[in-house]
């Protein structure tokens, strides 16, 4: 597979991801879609002190744990659960 196709995957998932409410996901299915699109875009997660509250160090801390996993493998993952959901 190419690594447009990849790209045109993710970009799918992640328009139907924004379509979808948070009420309908449960919070540790949202967490995981959240490392997941993070490690996709961003890469590997850096602590950050600033304005930290509960909730971004839950959402940190999912990030962190996938941190380890390339970017490819994130957006794979990242589809897999989105394509669980439809």
């Amino acid at each position: 597979m190419t690594e447009k196709d990849l790209d045109t995957r993710f970009s799918e998932a992640v328009e139907i991801a924004l379509k979808m409410t948070q009420a309908s996901l449960p919070q540790d299915v949202q967490l995981r879609l959240y490392a997941y699109y993070k490690q996709a875009t961003f890469g590997s997660a850096i602590y950050q002190s600033d304005n930290f509250d509960l909730r971004n160090a839950f959402k940190t801390n999912a990030w962190m744990q996938i941190s380890h996993i390339s970017i490819e493998e994130a957006k794979e993952k990242y589809i897999e659960i989105i394509n669980s959901l439809k």
